[in-house]
């Protein structure tokens, strides 16, 4: 059985997160884009919805978590090698993301660093290679 799983995240601006995410590499699926949000694919069965603030209210009697004030989550994405972290990292942090305070971890079989994004919510990149035997 395929799963697939998306993850939906409140945004300021649209544009501004495409601009971001398109400039790590990302691509997005103009059938599932409009004005209240962007789906951001990660592989064929991952997916990010950006929303816009106002459209993602709209989901929850709860109220909207501001990441700046504390984490709501950590997104995290698995490559290919401990380059492709540094690239993704270092070019959202070009880009404007600033470094989450955990900094990098290098375990030996597993390389990973963070970032927060425009809109504060976590992401970590990581690369895990086989653990030792």
């Amino acid at each position: 059985m395929t799963k697939q799983l998306i993850v939906n995240l409140p945004v300021a601006s649209i544009e501004a997160s495409r601009a971001f995410f398109g400039g790590l590499g990302f691509e997005f699926d103009p059938d599932f884009s409009d004005e209240n949000g962007t789906s951001m694919l990660v592989n064929e069965n991952a997916f990010v919805l950006l929303l816009a603030r106002p459209f993602f209210e709209g989901f929850s009697p709860r109220g909207v978590a501001d990441p700046a004030q504390g984490a709501e989550a950590i997104v995290s994405v698995g490559v290919e090698s401990r380059e492709e972290v540094d690239r993704l990292v270092d070019g959202a942090l070009a880009a404007g993301a600033r470094a989450h305070d955990k900094g990098s971890v290098d375990d030996g079989f597993m390389y990973s660093r963070s970032f927060a994004d425009l809109d504060d919510h976590l992401w970590e990149v990581i690369h895990m290679s086989a653990p030792p035997a």
